[in-house]
């Protein structure tokens, strides 16, 4: 576990100095503040003391930045070699990439905690249900985890920031977008497995204040399957060395 902080602290120490954490606050808090409060369905057009416009935006918003802030966790450090450095110190594969995971979910977990003042803002407007924001919170919480472990694979697979970002996009566009429109257009079991394979759906129900273990099995499933791919890519990749 010490192991995995270091990497951790290390990772995150790139991200400030790099003023890559600083763009993203400033663009997340910016492009969901300006779609929460003033432009569209916004808080004062839906006239309710809600969030939904918020975790609706923030859906969309950190699906197009993750990737941006995992292309390089991976990629990067193969294209310099730092990579070869690393997994020579008395550290695993598994080590490595949850430590990498780990900085890029503390990262997501800070730009988030900044919105919180939203909720104090909408609570004194009028009643608003406290659960649902809870829920809506953790569901982008959850969100975020399956999308890092995707951009995590899509980096582990080339030396190229691009071309993994583009990956990860690509994979992350089924899960959120493709299964849903597509199994809403088909019938049978076939619909209910691509309605179940949708990420919108299950982060819809949380949003919406209710927790199921469906949901919470859907979203660990994907983190797990995505940060067991990185890890036999980079075992795969190791042994060929």
């Amino acid at each position: 576990m010490n192991q995995i902080w270091i990497i951790t602290k290390r990772e995150l120490r790139s991200f400030f100095d790099s003023l890559m954490a600083y763009v993203m606050i400033v663009l997340f808090l910016g492009f969901s503040g300006f779609f929460t409060w003033i432009f569209g369905s916004d808080i004062f057009l839906v006239g309710q003391a809600s969030l939904q416009s918020f975790f609706g935006i923030s859906f969309w918003s950190l699906f197009f930045f993750i990737p941006a802030i995992t292309m390089g966790l991976l990629a990067e450090e193969q294209k310099s070699g730092t990579i070869e450095l690393l997994v020579t110190k008395p550290v695993s594969n598994w080590q490595i990439i949850m430590g990498k995971f780990l900085a890029a979910f503390i990262l997501i977990g800070i730009t988030l905690a900044l919105t919180i003042p939203y909720y104090f803002t909408v609570a004194g407007i009028g009643k608003i249900d406290h659960s649902a924001v809870l829920m809506g919170y953790l569901g982008l919480l959850f969100m975020s985890a399956s999308y890092i472990s995707i951009g995590l694979f899509a980096s582990s697979l080339t030396t190229n920031q691009i071309v993994a970002f583009l990956v990860a996009l690509f994979i992350g566009i089924f899960f959120h977008l493709i299964f849903g429109l597509v199994g809403s257009s088909s019938g049978g079991w076939f619909a209910s497995l691509l309605g179940y394979l949708s990420l919108a759906t299950h982060f819809e129900s949380m949003a919406r204040g209710v927790i199921d273990s469906k949901d919470i099995l859907y979203f660990l499933s994907i983190i797990f399957a995505g940060l067991l791919g990185t890890e036999l890519v980079q075992s795969r990749r190791n042994a060929s060395n």
